[in-house]
C-alpha cells in the first residue's frame, strides 16, 4: 500500500523536493509487494521466548515499509502490526547520549568496536574496560545510565516523546512486556552490576535498568520504524513535519556503529550482503537507513540462530539488490536509490 501526505503532495517545508513520480512510486510498490509475496510463506526460525511476552507473537506476521525523505510511504503485509522495539532502541538511545553528554564523555562509558561476542555477553573490552559498543546489552545499559533522569519515569517519558517525534505519532510503552523484561532480566542485572564494579555506571543500578527495560518495551510498527530511520537519513529532520528531532552532526557516529555492530553476530555478513547501517531486535524487527534517501523496516517475529528475523533478512537482501542500496554498490550513482529505473 502506498501512502503520501494529505492531498498526495509533499509538504512545502520538506527539506527536499525531488519526490518520486507517480510511475516510479507504482514501480517501487510493485517490487515491495512482490518481495512480500515471495517470502511470506517462509517458515524457518523460531519466535523468541526468553522474554515470555515475546513468545506470544504471531509467527505468521510479516510487514515491510519504506519511507522516503520526501515523506512518501510504501507498505506491504502486516505493516501496521505493533511490536516492541527491543534492541532497535539502542541506536536512538546512543544518539541521545551523544547529544546530552557529548562524544568525549559518552565514549568514556562505551566503545565503538564490534565485540565478536553474543549481544548479551557478560564481558567488557579487556583493553579499555568499557562495553564494546552501544549495540550490545552492556553498552546499551551504560547508555541508559547516561540518559536516565530523576525521577526515573521522566527519562523514560523523554525517550518515548523524542521517538514519537521521529515516528510522527505518539508512542507508548507496552506495560506487559516491560513487566516481563523486569521479572526475567537477571542476565542484564548481572551485566549492570559488572558495569558498576568497573566504574562505568553510577550506583543507581535499578534506575538504569528501568530506563533500559522501558526503552526496549516501547511499541512501534513498521511505518514508525521506517519513519524513524528516514528521520536519521534526513539529517535529523522528520520527513513530513520537518521538525528537527536529532542533531545531524552526531548521526554519522550512530550510523557508523550501526553499520559495524547492528546485526548481532551477523553484522559482518549484513555489511557484505546488504551494506546499510541497520539494527535488528529480538521482537523480529529490522530497520535500515539509506542516507539522504529513505528508511526501510521489516517485521517478522521468527528469528534465526543469531536473533535476527529470518524473513526480515531475506527481504532486506532483496530490497538492497533490487534498488542498489548497498553503500558500495556501483549502481548507487549520484546517491539515487532509483538509478536502476531511470
Amino acid at each position: 500500500m502506498m501512502e503520501t501526505t494529505p492531498g498526495n503532495e509533499i509538504p512545502q517545508n520538506s527539506t527536499t523536493t525531488n519526490a518520486l513520480s507517480p510511475w516510479l512510486g507504482l514501480q517501487l510498490q510493485k517490487i515491495i509487494d512482490g518481495i512480500y509475496k515471495k517470502y511470506r510463506d517462509i517458515d524457518d526460525g523460531a519466535v523468541a521466548t526468553y522474554i515470555p511476552e515475546l513468545g506470544k507473537a504471531n509467527p505468521k506476521d510479516f510487514g515491510i515499509c519504506l519511507a522516503t525523505v520526501e515523506g512518501q510511504v510504501y507498505t506491504a503485509g502486516d505493516w501496521d502490526k505493533e511490536f516492541t522495539i527491543q534492541s532497535m532502541c539502542k541506536p536512538f538511545a546512543f544518539q541521545l547520549a551523544l547529544e546530552q553528554h557529548g562524544t568525549e564523555k559518552t565514549l568514556k562509558h562505551v566503545g565503538v568496536e564490534p565485540s565478536g561476542e553474543a549481544f548479551n555477553s557478560i564481558e567488557l573490552d579487556p583493553k579499555s574496560g568499557r562495553p564494546f559498543n552501544p549495540m550490545v546489552n552492556a553498552g546499551a545499559i551504560a547508555v541508559a545510565s547516561l540518559i536516565k533522569q530523576s525521577p526515573v519515569e521522566a527519562g523514560v517519558d523523554a525517550f518515548v516523546e523524542t521517538m514519537g517525534k521521529a515516528a510522527g505519532r505518539k508512542l507508548r510503552i507496552d506495560q506487559s512486556v516491560f513487566a516481563s523484561e523486569t521479572a526475567t532480566g537477571h542476565r542484564n542485572r548481572a551485566i549492570a552490576y559488572l558495569l558498576l564494579n568497573a566504574g562505568i555506571i553510577d550506583e543507581e543500578v535499578p534506575q538504569s535498568l528501568h530506563q533500559y527495560f522501558a526503552q526496549c518495551s516501547m511499541l512501534v510498527n513498521c511505518k514508525d520504524l521506517a519513519m524513524m530511520a528516514a528521520t536519521l537519513g534526513n539529517i535529523g529532520n522528520h520527513p513530513v513535519t520537518n521538525e528537527r528531532v536529532f542533531d545531524f552532526q552526531l548521526i554519522k557516529h550512530v550510523m557508523a556503529v550501526m553499520f559495524s555492530c547492528g546485526l548481532y553476530d551477523y553484522a559482518g555478513n549484513w555489511a557484505f550482503e546488504v551494506g546499510l547501517p541497520a539494527k535488528s531486535g529480538v521482537s523480529g524487527g529490522i530497520f535500515g537507513v539509506v542516507n539522504r534517501q529513505l528508511g526501510i523496516s521489516v517485521y517478522s517475529p521468527k528469528l534465526d540462530a543469531q536473533g535476527n528475523s529470518v524473513r526480515g533478512i531475506l527481504a532486506c537482501r532483496e530490497l538492497a539488490s533490487h534498488f542498489g542500496l548497498h553503500a558500495f554498490d556501483f549502481s548507487n550513482v549520484g546517491s539515487s536509490f532509483m538509478q536502476w529505473l531511470l
